[in-house]
């Protein structure tokens, strides 16, 4: 395994005990294209802080190539890349000069980081913005410069932190596929991400984390496969005193495989069976049906059946 993480915990002592990290253990093969998935403030960036040693632990231990993060930093880094939450390109270098100096800081002579910075810009359709500063460049073509840093060393891991936080949806697709190809040059990508729908297009496995702690890792499909219903239909009613009454109707539908109470009503998660939507307005309109909506079993699905609350902001 390229990336080994076993125990890991990280405890923010002060006025108010922070438990960030609770005992994470994971391993990631070279290769793969792994996701942490979870709400804002589940653990995921801390993690990811600790592998790419920008923190260190309380307890625990990373391994990145059988490099320990915290025994050698220096050379742990030099097999990492890591793009952050946040654009961290220098605003007073141009897009190659950015590039161009981040192949120098790891040992490139100057001739290697000219080639290395135009092969990337090439690669990341950057070619016409080499000259270009970041403040002049969109969203989405500045997230594209910081993945080209981020791998311009050549590392065997790259550390994506919320990548498309902000992008709009055109740039958010232009992220996926460039990281798609990624793979193609022996690079592993851990990508941490709140969004579910990116960890189902892009991860071959994803590990759900809330609260410090990984609540379930498998692949997107063997994962929305275990929540053994194809559909969630969502209630809202005005009546909401009358949810437990029909919470026990609903439970009794044939198809229906498990009812949740919600504030505002209640979440179904059921088959594809003929008629049980007709069932299930027939059962709700006594107690002032207020909207309905249907859903596929998504990533989503499962993280609301595991935690039992919608995702928090």
């Amino acid at each position: 395994m390229i990336v080994e993480i076993q125990g890991l915990r990280k405890v923010y002592e002060g006025k108010q005990r922070v438990v960030a990290v609770d005992g994470i253990d994971l391993a990631v093969a070279e290769g793969e294209l792994y996701g942490l998935l979870g709400p804002n403030g589940a653990g995921k960036t801390t993690t990811i802080s600790i592998a790419t040693t920008r923190a260190l632990p309380t307890a625990g231990t990373v391994r990145i190539a059988g490099m320990d993060v915290v025994a050698s930093p220096a050379q742990a880094r030099c097999a990492i890349g890591v793009v952050p939450q946040y654009n961290t390109l220098d605003r007073a270098c141009t897009v190659f000069e950015n590039i161009h100096f981040h192949c120098r800081y790891f040992g490139f002579s100057s001739a290697e980081a000219t080639v290395r910075t135009r092969q990337l810009l090439e690669q990341f359709h950057l070619t016409e913005r080499g000259t270009a500063y970041p403040t002049q460049l969109s969203g989405g073509l500045a997230q594209r410069v910081q993945i080209a840093r981020a791998i311009a060393h050549r590392p065997k891991v790259l550390f994506l932190d919320e990548p498309s936080a902000g992008l709009d949806p055109q740039s958010r697709l232009a992220m996926w596929e460039a990281v798609r190809g990624l793979r193609q040059e022996g690079i592993t990508v851990v990508l941490t991400t709140h969004y579910m729908e990116e960890a189902d297009s892009l991860c071959g496995r994803v590990a759900i984390i809330d609260h410090g702690r990984i609540l379930v890792e498998d692949t997107p499909e063997a994962l929305k496969a275990s929540i053994g219903a194809q559909r969630v239909y969502r209630l809202d009613l005005h009546q909401c005193e009358a949810i437990p009454t029909l919470v026990e109707r609903l439970r009794a539908l044939t198809g229906v495989t498990a009812v949740e109470a919600t504030e505002s009503g209640a979440r179904i998660y059921a088959h594809n069976a003929d008629g049980l939507l007709s069932e299930v307005l027939q059962a709700a309109s006594p107690y002032g049906l207020r909207d309905l909506t249907i859903a596929e079993t998504t990533l989503e699905s499962v993280f609301i059946r595991l935690t039992g609350r919608d995702l928090r902001e």
